[in-house]
């Protein structure tokens, strides 16, 4: 089962030391960066991704200041974790926490062109393009 916890004093060195696969490392910004801008940006949750108590990924959503909708801005599993299922299934359950927040009907994310691997997770879980590109990421959105 996946669960999300607060990233503190026990898991934060856990957490940044979380690596996707070299291939991929183009996609995502390392987490420490992350865990930096949402210090920066207090509006960013970041989150560590469990399962079964053992730690397999991060993620982080905020609510944008410019548009004031939710975007989701990471999602990582490390790459011992990675072909499990655990990507989507983490999604799947960031997304039905983002919901809780009734007064807004679409999620935001954006992606590298070339990342076919979270296009096709994206397309899966019901994100279509919105038609704008946004420092060369494809904007995608989830209407719900």
């Amino acid at each position: 089962m996946i669960e999300f916890k607060e990233i503190d004093r026990n898991n934060f060195f856990d957490v940044i030391d979380l690596r996707v696969a070299e291939e991929q490392k183009a996609f995502v910004a390392p987490n420490v960066f992350s865990l930096a801008q949402a210090k920066a940006f207090p509006e960013c949750e970041c989150l560590a991704i469990y399962h079964d108590e053992v730690l397999v990924g991060f993620t982080m959503y905020c609510m944008d200041d410019d548009d004031k909708e939710y975007w989701i801005y990471r999602l990582m599993v490390d790459e011992k974790h990675q072909s499990k299922g655990y990507g989507k299934a983490a999604m799947e359950k960031l997304i039905e926490r983002i919901k809780q927040d009734q007064e807004h009907k679409v999620i935001y994310l954006s992606f590298e062109p070339e990342n076919s691997m979270a296009k096709r997770l994206y397309e899966k879980l019901g994100f279509e393009a919105d038609g704008r590109v946004i420092d060369g990421e494809i904007v995608y959105k989830l209407a719900y």
